[in-house]
C-alpha cells in the first residue's frame, strides 16, 4: 500500500447452514440436483403458501454464533427485503434487519502479513468486532447460456431459493487483504469445527463481500467504499481486496474520487469491474414479516447450546501446546481440522509420545492422505493402529525407517502395524547380547579398518554401522550398535 494512505475494509460472509431442508419449507438443500427439482409452493413464492421455520436452522445458528463470540438475542424479526431480480421468486427475501438473531461479537484471530510468494511472517492476534450474524434464505441461480456475439440465453434454477444462510457481518477493523484473508479462513474453521456450515467455497456454501474504502493515514472519517461481490475464493478475494486498494488511491490522489457501487473480481484480467450502482438500506424498503413470528429463544435454549459446544480450535491449540509440549506450528496445525485434532489425541495417548505422534501425522500420514486425496476422517488407518506403531517404534522392535514401509502397508491393506511386522518379519534385534556376536564378527572380518578406526579415524563408525546392519539384514536396532561399537571398538 502506498504511503501516507490507509485502507478501510469489513467483511460480509454468507454461509449456508448445513440443514438437509430448506428454512421455511421441507425442499431438501442438496447439492447438484437437476434444475428445479427441489421447489414447492412457499420456495417458489406462489400465492397462498405460508413459510414455517425450521427449528434445525436455529440449532446450527446457535452453534455459529458461540463460535463466532457473538451474543445470541432472546427475540429476533424477521423481515422482507424488497427487490426485484429474477432468481427471487416472490420479489422479496425474508431476512434480518434492525433485529438480528446475535450481535455484538468479540473475535480474536491470527492473522500475518505475507511476503511477495504469499508465505506468513511473524503471526500476530488481532481482535474483530462482528456486528452480527442474521439469518435468512437464499435467492435461485441464474444460468447463462450462448456468446455475447450470438444469441444469448438466461434460465433461473430455484433449487437453491429458501436455502438457510447465516450472514456474518464485521466492523470495518480490517487494514490490510491479508487480515481479511485469514479472517474468512478463520471462519470457515470455526463454522466446520462446530458442524453449522460446510462453508465450501466450490460448492457456493460460502460465500463473501469486502466492503473497502482508503483515506488518508491519520483521517478519521470514512471515504465512499466499495463493495466487492462474487468473490468465489479467499485467494481471489484477497488480491479483489488489494487491487481496489490501489485503484482508489489512484482515484483519490487524482482527484476523480471514488463512486458508490458494487464491483465485482476479473480473474482474467486481474481488475476488479463495475457490476452496479450500490443501493442504500432504505431502498429496499424493509419491513416485518408478517407471515412470521418473532424468533423467540429462551435464556435455557441459549445456556444448553453453549454446553454442547465442542472445545474450540483456538483453545485446544492452546491446551495442545500447553499439555502435549507440542510447537505453535504444529499445533495450529493440528487443528486445521477437528477430525485430524482428535485423531491427534487419540493416537497421542496409545503412544504415549504425543510429539512423536504429532511428526509421524503431519508428515508420514497427511502425505498418504492427500496422495490418496483424503481426509483424516476417511484415513484406512485408524488413531489406534498409528499410536501401536509409534508405540513399536519407540520400544525398538522396529526401526523408524522400517515404521514408514509398515504405515504404506497399514494404509493400502488396512492391516494393523502387528499384523504388518510379523509377516515382513521386520522385528527388530534390540538384544545387546546378540547385537555383540554380528559386531565381533564384523570386526574380524574388517581388522584393517579397526586398526585404522583406533588410529584416529573417528569417521569409519558409519562403515561399521552399515557393515552390522548389513548383516542383520537391517534388523538391528542401530541405537544399540552404535553402543556395541563405540564399546568394542
Amino acid at each position: 500500500m502506498k504511503e501516507g494512505w490507509e485502507a478501510v475494509i469489513g467483511m460480509e460472509i454468507h454461509a449456508q447452514l448445513a440443514t438437509e431442508t430448506k428454512i421455511f419449507c421441507g425442499c431438501a438443500t442438496s447439492f447438484g440436483e437437476e434444475p428445479n427439482s427441489n421447489t414447492c409452493p412457499v420456495c417458489l413464492g406462489l400465492p397462498g403458501a405460508l413459510p414455517v421455520l425450521n427449528k434445525r436452522v436455529v440449532d446450527l445458528a446457535s452453534r455459529a454464533a458461540l463460535a463466532l463470540g457473538l451474543t445470541i438475542n432472546e427475540e429476533s424479526i424477521f423481515s422482507r427485503k424488497n427487490y426485484f431480480y429474477p432468481d427471487l421468486p416472490k420479489g422479496y427475501q425474508i431476512s434480518q434487519y434492525d433485529r438480528p438473531f446475535s450481535s455484538d461479537g468479540r473475535l480474536t484471530i491470527m492473522t500475518a502479513e505475507r511476503d511477495e510468494g504469499g508465505h506468513a511472517k511473524e503471526w500476530q492476534p488481532m481482535e474483530i468486532g462482528v456486528e452480527r450474524m442474521h439469518l435468512e434464505e437464499d435467492a435461485g441461480k441464474n444460468v447463462h447460456e450462448g456468446l455475447p456475439e450470438t444469441d444469448k440465453y438466461s434460465y433461473v434454477d430455484l433449487n437453491r431459493a429458501g436455502t438457510p444462510l447465516a450472514e456474518i457481518v464485521t466492523d470495518p477493523d480490517f487494514r490490510t487483504s491479508w487480515q481479511a484473508y485469514d479472517y474468512v479462513n478463520h471462519v470457515r474453521q470455526a463454522l466446520q469445527w462446530v458442524g453449522a456450515s460446510d462453508a465450501d467455497m466450490e460448492k457456493g456454501n460460502l460465500r463473501c463481500e469486502a466492503n473497502v474504502s482508503v483515506r488518508k493515514a491519520g483521517q478519521a472519517e470514512f471515504n465512499t467504499k466499495v463493495e466487492l461481490k462474487n468473490l468465489n475464493s479467499v485467494r481471489f478475494m484477497q488480491k479483489a481486496i488489494e487491487y481496489e486498494i490501489e485503484r482508489q488511491i489512484a482515484a483519490h490522489e487524482s482527484g476523480e474520487g471514488v463512486s458508490q457501487e458494487t464491483r465485482l473480481w476479473d480473474e482474467k484480467n486481474s481488475r476488479t469491474q463495475v457490476m452496479r450502482s450500490k443501493e442504500d438500506a432504505h431502498d429496499y424498503r424493509y419491513f416485518p414479516e408478517p407471515d412470521l413470528k418473532p424468533l423467540a429463544v429462551s435464556a435455557e435454549f441459549i445456556e444448553s447450546a453453549k454446553e454442547a459446544m465442542p472445545e474450540l480450535p483456538t483453545l485446544m491449540q492452546q491446551r495442545f501446546t500447553e499439555e502435549y509440549g507440542l510447537s505453535f506450528a504444529d499445533a495450529s496445525q493440528l487443528v486445521t481440522d477437528r477430525n485430524l485434532a482428535e485423531f491427534f489425541e487419540e493416537a497421542a495417548k496409545v503412544s504415549g509420545n504425543p510429539k512423536i505422534t504429532a511428526n509421524w501425522i503431519l508428515s508420514e500420514l497427511l502425505r498418504e492422505l492427500n496422495a490418496a486425496d483424503m481426509s483424516a476422517a476417511e484415513s484406512p488407518v485408524s488413531a489406534k493402529g498409528l499410536g501401536e506403531l509409534i508405540g513399536l517404534i519407540d520400544s525398538g522392535k522396529i526401526s523408524g525407517k522400517q515404521g514408514k514401509d509398515v504405515l504404506i502397508e497399514m494404509f493400502s491393506s488396512g492391516k494393523s502395524a502387528s499384523e504388518v511386522v510379523k509377516e515382513k518379519g521386520l522385528e527388530q534385534i534390540s538384544d545387546k547380547s546378540e547385537i555383540e556376536k554380528l559386531v565381533d564378527g564384523v570386526m574380524e572380518s574388517n581388522a584393517a579398518q579397526v586398526e585404522a578406526y583406533r588410529g584416529g579415524n573417528q569417521k569409519l563408525i558409519g562403515f561399521f554401522v552399515g557393515q552390522v546392519m548389513k548383516e542383520s539384514q537391517g534388523k538391528a536396532n542401530p541405537k544399540v550398535v552404535n553402543e556395541v561399537l563405540r564399546e568394542k571398538l
